[in-house]
């Protein structure tokens, strides 16, 4: 497994010292020698291709140059102060411009040195020009480290080059590293894995990967330490997911009882989709199998997530258990205890709503109730996990919306009972299918994919300012009709006194448009307090107003199935998953609803990109995707998951294949030997032991 010598402190490395240590650890967070070694290139300058000036054209990609340094001089002033040099071979001459770091630049370049000039060309006033090159003096037939064609490029920062440690002077730190550990570097996966999977040995990968002899074996390096990434966080995860079938046992219902089928066969309203029917059974076959239930359910809005949750809920009661559901928000929660309420017709079973509102005298009720088994179903915000909210016998939590809660909250619900309840989360934001392999990799995965019979597919249309007149006519003639409209302006906490000086603009706008008393709005606003907010919606709820003006905090719990048409204002400033759960507010009933994305003229590739998805596909999945390729893997997994990726060069978003078979070979390993105890998985176990300490992933979902 890993050696001593990869945890040393980087400072005991040759040409590194106590100050150099300090950058790196500061701007690169290079601590030991492991670090250094798994900092990699981000790209590779293939230095068998040179190119003359006068060939360079705006088109290309990048481009390397050698000539001479003939000019240097500062122009501009303040702002626009910047350093310029002229370039020059025997084809012609062009700009070097820099923008910043100009004082050490002008006391390390060379005028009348030759360089190997590398960046991308580009024309600026009929001038061929590099912005921020990088440079290297050229010296002919000088050996280069390890004879390498294929030169790794490192980022790195100011305060690391005035140390001389830019991309060349990390690379001659990683030629001594390696040179260092040469005899170090050990295996860390079983012998049989990389022979079955025809693996590059780790040793030969780490060196092929910062001094690379060829593009196939720099090709082989990358796939070795791929597989190594994917392969450990899967491991992690599944070990995860055994324990909480041996280790930690679950409440066994055996039972569908009275409560379930009474429900099922009398009050619900409509028939269950097929989805929503797989979901159930693979719940029911966890809770009747003795073993601990993590399961995550993915389904898109309006998918009927809540139906499944309450009949989950059911089967819990059924077998003598109290059930709980917790949202992120008080308006969530009120829709949800709103829903089941409705749904059971305050028959079946008794339900309750405890949130920061509720008042004291409601609370010591609802505490009494817990705790002398009256009450079945709880529904609630954080206010469920306080210590004075005790259950007699807590066998069932859901959690909706489970991104929204840190690792804590959720552990704190886990702990309300001396056997841990059956834990299932929800989320009506669709995780691509890679994400949810690494990020929930230890939970069983359900997805709702099937919206319920009679929903009509919401028709959206992308109008830039220039139109508003064409969509005023529109809501008036949806009100005309009778129905509703939403209309969403953002909410960014970096500029939230713009946002609502737009939100105010439009409102007046609106009211000369649609003037009293022929038409009434509702304003809401995150400023607002909850009371004056909930009164405005209850309105809107009850069709007293026949538009809503608000906020994205109407993105989740409002469910107005006559409301028909959502106007998104700014759209250009939404991410994907925020268009399409504003987007997933209407369309809840069976007329025909809308979805309209207002923007400005000027969009950057990536708003239309958005903007176009939004119009082109109502998939949730698929826009998904479409976020993850823009987005990356950390921002959609937010703070609080981004750091289990950890992910230095494996991608997500193009290394699927990988990791599906990377997955398939963990779940082979537990299935041929759950406790990692034959001989050929020692390095896995020893891998596991050493894992961080912390909270235990494993008995929270």
């Amino acid at each position: 497994m890993v050696s001593y010598g990869v945890i040393t402190p980087i400072e005991y490395l040759k040409g590194v010292g106590p100050a150099r240590a300090e950058v790196l650890k500061a701007e690169l967070g290079i601590h030991t020698f492991g670090d250094l070694l798994r900092y990699y290139p981000f790209r590779y300058i293939d230095r068998t291709q040179f190119h003359k000036i006068e060939r360079l054209h705006p088109d290309m990609a990048a481009a390397q140059v050698v000539g001479r340094l003939i000019q240097l001089e500062e122009r501009g002033e303040r702002k626009g102060r910047r350093l310029v040099g002229i370039l020059k071979d025997d084809t012609g001459t062009m700009e070097l411009v820099w923008f910043q770091s100009i004082v050490w630049l002008r006391k390390s370049l060379q005028v009348g040195g030759v360089y190997v000039v590398y960046g991308k060309p580009q024309l600026f006033q009929q001038n061929l020009s590099i912005t921020h090159p990088e440079m290297e003096l050229y010296q002919r037939g000088a050996k280069e480290i390890g004879s390498m064609h294929l030169q790794p490029v490192y980022s790195s920062t100011d305060k690391l080059k005035k140390l001389s440690l830019d991309s060349r002077g990390i690379l001659k730190l990683q030629a001594a590293l390696l040179e260092t550990l040469s005899s170090q570097l050990n295996e860390e996966l079983p012998d049989y894995i990389v022979n079955l999977h025809r693996l590059m040995p780790l040793r030969q990968a780490l060196t092929a990967i910062h001094f690379p002899k060829n593009q196939e074996e720099l090709g082989q390096a990358i796939r070795r330490l791929k597989f190594d990434e994917l392969f450990f966080i899967q491991l992690k995860l599944l070990k995860s997911k055994l324990l909480n079938t041996q280790k930690f046992r679950g409440h066994r219902f055996e039972v569908v009882g009275e409560r379930f089928n009474t429900f099922y066969h009398k009050h619900l309203p409509f028939s269950l989709t097929q989805a929503q029917k797989r979901v159930i059974k693979e719940i029911r076959k966890d809770t009747a199998s003795g073993a601990q239930l993590n399961r995550l359910v993915q389904g898109d809005v309006g998918s009927g997530k809540t139906v499944v949750a309450l009949m989950t809920m059911l089967l819990a009661v059924d077998n003598g258990f109290q059930a709980c559901l917790m949202a992120p928000t008080e308006i969530l929660a009120q829709q949800h205890y709103q829903s089941i309420t409705r749904l059971l017709r305050n028959q079946i079973a008794s339900v309750q709503l405890l949130t920061g509102s509720t008042p004291r005298k409601d609370r010591r009720v609802i505490h009494a109730q817990l705790e002398d088994g009256s009450l079945d179903i709880l529904v609630g915000t954080h206010a469920l996990i306080e210590d004075a909210v005790k259950f007699k016998n807590l066998g069932f939590v859901v959690i909706d919306e489970q991104h929204r809660f840190g690792v804590e909250q959720r552990a704190k619900l886990w702990r309300k009972n001396a056997i841990p309840p059956h834990m299932l989360v929800m989320t009506a934001t669709p995780i691509p299918r890679t994400l949810a392999m690494t990020l929930y990799g230890d939970l069983d995965i359900s997805v709702i994919d099937e919206l319920p019979a009679g929903r009509k597919p919401i028709k959206t249309m992308h109008l830039y300012e220039n139109s508003r007149l064409r969509m005023f006519g529109f809501m008036k003639e949806e009100i005309a009709r009778g129905r509703q409209v939403y209309i969403v302006y953002p909410l960014i906490k970096e500029s939230e006194k713009m946002d609502l000086l737009y939100l105010e603009a439009g409102l007046e706008t609106l009211m000369k448009e649609f003037p009293l008393p022929h038409y009434r709005i509702s304003v809401v606003h995150g400023k607002m307090p909850v009371k004056d907010k909930e009164f405005e919606m209850q309105r809107f709820v009850k069709g007293e107003t026949q538009i809503m003006v608000a906020t994205t905090v109407i993105e989740v719990g409002v469910n107005v199935p006559n409301a028909t048409v959502m106007i998104i204002e700014n759209a250009e400033r939404f991410g994907l998953s925020q268009l399409h759960q504003l987007r997933g507010r209407v369309g809840r009933g069976a007329e025909q609803s809308y979805c309209i994305l207002m923007s400005g003229s000027k969009l950057s590739k990536e708003s239309k990109l958005r903007l176009e998805t939004m119009v082109r596909t109502n998939d949730g999945f698929e826009i998904a995707e479409v976020d993850l390729q823009l987005r990356g893997p950390g921002d959609l997994a937010g703070t609080q998951q981004s750091g289990v990726l950890n992910l230095r060069l494996a991608d997500l978003t193009t290394d699927q294949a990988l990791l599906t078979e990377v997955r398939a070979r963990v779940i082979k390993v537990f299935q041929e030997d759950p406790q990692l105890s034959d001989l050929r998985h020692a390095r896995l176990r020893q891998y596991l032991s050493q894992k961080e300490p912390g909270i235990s992933w494993e008995k929270i979902s």
